[in-house]
This record gives structure tokens, C-alpha cells and sequence, in this order.
């Protein structure tokens, strides 16, 4: 067999499902929201609508919000009909081994890997100093030497509390998901609960006054305009491809799957545009280009019991968007072992139906970066790990809707065939060529390692090249 043939092979749907059936079926359509809620609604929710007004949008940002989420909304229904036709572990990459073949898989894992690991590494270590900063509020100060990631000059040798987080969640997920997603449940509600009470008490000092002129900068404009700062925050709602990872897991996945990942779009959505609207008609545009502006607005209206409040609903969803990306990240782990491109023992689930030995290895290197390393100048890369995935999600429809093993397909499935999928992988590259240079330069050193990962050791392990051999 010729290499390129090697690498180009496709795996076996039923081989799939016969090794995730030990996966232990528990999630319901309303967990698959709240795990989506919790990885796409974190601490910028209280950010992004006043910073991007302040300085693309105005009072705009409303419009620019529902905006990117219907950019959103077309790699969304890609995800809910994968996710549908194909309820396996790994999301992306066994959609890429399935339909694309082997090769393409590869490199949506390697992807991934890079987008949950960076994203929640980066995370843990905000998390840390937010939560030092809740401290001070009780005059509790946290040592210096603990405080941040390893740097000697600054007097700082880890971040204590970034580690510590990281491994609390870890733990909680190695004792299976129906009390993790209890916990996760739990303060996802309270998230919600804290972001709807800036709504409803923010309603009493809006000001129509505030939101005129309504359009500012324009649809589109050297500022930026509407379409400008949909591009600013059109990443604020990554996170819900996380949701397709639990697809082993979850019961009725043709039905609940669709449900948790469209659910998820919606009412994050509802959500962005209702702070948006708050916001922006409590305080002026223009002053709400500051670090905090839904604390700076409160305090402007001199509510400061609901700014400390603001402060637990910032670490709240941080909290559950880590408790996603490990979880999505460790069942990503242990599909690649799975399929033996990775050491085939991060394959295994133990008695409690977990990926144990692939949530141990994602949690280690986690907690290292996210407690000694600076991540500041690495985080675009997400982005570029998460539009990649989209992009061939997207285009992935098609090759899917004509594979002859996935005819018995019934569940969801995208509407406008194919000119919606192909929509979808257009504006994927569209949001691809906004990302900087530096971002590209470095994410194709990571994709160059992995290459010679995948044609050192993946190709030589690889369960479909041996299942051939046989």
C-alpha cells in the first residue's frame, strides 16, 4: 500500500462505537447546555460588550453580538449534525478520521489539543490572580513567591492557586460525570443567575440617551462599525464544539446532541446581547473602555453590593469553562490513543467508564503550564485551533451526507444543503485571515511537530494501517 493511501485511510464507524459503548450513557440534553454554557460564557461576558462598544461598535455592540452568533450559528448546525450521525468520543478528529481519512484526523486532534490544553492552561492561571484579587477584598493577602508563573525577577516562582484549581477539577472528573455534572450544573445556574440579576437590576438605570447614536462608527468603518466588532467577539462564543466530545455519553445522542450545541448558541446569545443592551444604556459608550466595565458601570450607578457579586460570577465561569475543556480535552486524549496515534494506554477507560489515564496526562501538563508558564502571548492560538476545526466540520458535510456506512443517518441534519455548509467554511477562512501573523508563524511550528509525531510514531501504531495488515 502506498503511503498516501497509508495516511488516507478512513476508520470504521461500528469500531468506534463498539470501543465507546464502555462509556457510561448519563448526560441529558440539558447537561449538554450547561457544559456548553459553561466552556462559551466566562469572564468575557463582562468585558467584551463594554471594551468593544467603547472603541468599534457603540452602542452597536447589541447588533454586533447577534451578528457574529448567526457567523457562529452555521458551524454550530455543522457540529449538531456530526455530532448526530456520529455519537463517538473526539469531536473533530474522529469526524476527520471518519470522512477525510486518517491523516486529516490527525491534524484536527493535534488542532484541538492545542486549543483545550492552551485554553484552559491560560484559564487557571487568570482564575489565580482573580481569585487573589477576591481575596484582598478581605484583606487576605496571598504570597508573592506563589503568586504568578516563574519568573524570578518579579519575585514570583508559581502559581499555587492556577495548580491547585486544576487538579480539584481533575479530581472531580475522575469520579465520573454524573457528579461533575451535578457540581457543573450547579454553578452554571448560578452564573446565569448572577449575569440575569446585572440585567434586571441594570434595567432601572439605563437611559435611552446613552444609546444615541446608536450606530457611531457605522455598519463598517475605519473603527471598526457593527461588522467590525462582530469580528472582535465573534470568538467569545467558542467553546460550544467542546459540547460534541461527550457524544458516548450522552443518552439519545441523535436527539439531545443538536439540543445541547444549538441550545448552547442560543442561549449564549441571549445572554451577550442582554448585558450588551443593559450596559450600554446605563453608561455611555465612550467611557466603558476600561479593564472591568460592567464593575465601572455598577459603581457608576453606585450599586457596589452587585459589583462584588460580578466578582463570584466572573470566577464562576471561569470555574466551568475549565470543568469543559478538561473534560472535552481528556476524551480527546483518549480517542487518539484509542486509535493508537498516541501510546494506546491513554486509550483505556477504567471501571468507572473514565478516560483515567488520558485525564491524568491532560492534567499534568495543565497544571504546569497554567502554574509556571506566561500563556499571554499564546492564547490567539485557541482561535486558530478551534477556526480550523470548523472549517473542515464544515466542509466535512458533504463527504458525510455521501458516505454509504452512515446512510442509516436520521437525526438532525443541516438545513440549505450544501450551500450552508459551504457558507460555513467561507466565513471560517474569512476569520482566519483576521488572525495576526504571529499567530499563524507560531501554530505552524506546532503542526510541524505533530506531523513528525504522526510520521515517527502514529503512522508505524496506527490500529486502522494494522487492522489492514491483518
Amino acid at each position: 500500500m502506498s503511503l498516501g493511501s497509508r495516511i488516507f485511510q478512513r476508520e470504521n464507524l461500528d469500531r468506534y462505537l463498539e470501543t465507546d459503548k464502555k462509556f457510561i450513557k448519563t448526560m441529558s440534553a440539558l447537561d449538554l447546555i450547561s457544559l456548553g454554557i459553561g466552556a462559551v460564557i466566562g469572564t468575557g461576558i463582562f468585558i467584551l460588550p463594554g471594551t468593544v462598544a467603547a472603541t468599534k461598535a457603540g452602542p452597536g455592540i447589541i447588533l454586533s453580538f447577534i451578528f457574529a452568533a448567526v457567523v457562529c450559528s452555521t458551524s454550530a448546525m455543522c457540529y449538531a449534525e456530526f455530532a448526530s450521525a456520529l455519537p463517538v468520543a473526539g469531536s473533530a478528529y474522529s469526524y476527520g478520521n471518519l470522512v477525510f481519512g486518517e491523516i486529516i484526523g490527525w491534524v484536527l486532534g493535534w488542532a484541538l489539543i492545542l486549543e483545550y490544553v492552551l485554553a484552559v492552561a491560560a484559564v487557571s492561571s487568570a482564575w489565580g490572580a482573580y481569585f487573589q484579587s477576591f481575596l484582598k477584598g478581605f484583606h487576605i493577602n496571598f504570597p508573592t513567591a506563589i503568586s504568578g508563573p516563574f519568573n524570578p525577577s518579579a519575585g514570583t516562582y508559581g502559581n499555587v492557586i492556577a495548580i491547585i484549581i486544576v487538579l480539584l477539577i481533575s479530581w472531580m472528573l475522575s469520579h465520573g460525570m454524573r457528579s461533575s455534572v451535578r457540581v457543573n450544573n450547579i454553578i452554571v445556574f448560578v452564573k446565569i443567575g448572577i449575569i440575569l440579576l446585572f440585567i434586571v437590576v441594570g434595567l432601572f438605570y439605563v437611559k435611552p440617551s446613552n444609546w444615541h447614536p446608536f450606530l457611531p462608527y457605522g455598519w463598517s468603518s475605519s473603527k471598526g462599525g457593527v461588522f467590525g466588532g462582530a469580528a472582535a467577539v465573534f470568538f467569545a462564543y467558542l467553546g460550544f464544539d467542546a459540547v460534541s466530545s461527550s457524544a458516548a455519553e450522552v443518552k439519545n445522542p441523535k436527539k439531545n446532541m443538536p439540543i445541547g450545541i444549538i441550545g448552547t448558541l442560543i442561549v449564549a446569545t441571549i445572554l451577550y446581547v442582554g448585558v450588551s443592551i443593559v450596559l450600554t444604556g446605563m453608561v455611555s459608550y465612550t467611557k466603558l473602555n476600561v479593564a472591568d466595565p460592567v464593575a465601572f458601570a455598577l459603581q457608576f450607578v453606585n450599586l457596589n453590593w452587585v459589583a462584588g457579586i460580578i466578582s463570584v460570577g466572573a470566577l464562576a465561569g471561569m470555574f466551568t469553562m475549565m470543568v469543559t475543556m478538561i473534560y472535552s480535552s481528556s476524551r480527546l486524549i483518549y480517542s487518539i490513543g484509542r486509535d493508537g496515534l498516541l501510546p494506546q494506554f491513554l486509550g483505556k477507560l477504567n471501571k468507572h467508564g473514565n478516560p483515567g489515564n488520558s485525564l491524568l496526562i491532560v492534567t499534568i501538563i495543565i497544571a504546569i503550564m497554567g502554574g509556571f508558564i506566561p500563556l499571554d502571548q499564546l492564547t490567539n492560538l485557541v482561535n486558530i485551533g478551534t477556526l480550523i476545526a470548523f472549517l473542515f466540520v464544515s466542509f466535512g458535510i458533504i463527504p458525510l451526507r455521501h458516505n454509504k456506512e452512515i446512510q442509516n443517518n436520521h437525526g438532525y441534519q443541516v438545513p440549505g444543503y450544501p450551500v450552508f455548509p459551504i457558507v460555513s467554511a467561507l466565513l471560517c477562512l474569512y476569520m482566519l485571515t483576521k488572525l495576526p501573523t504571529e499567530t499563524w508563524v507560531a501554530s505552524g511550528i506546532w503542526f510541524v511537530i505533530g506531523l513528525i509525531l504522526y510520521f515517527s510514531y502514529g503512522i508505524r501504531h496506527s490500529k486502522i494501517n494494522k487492522d489492514r495488515e491483518v
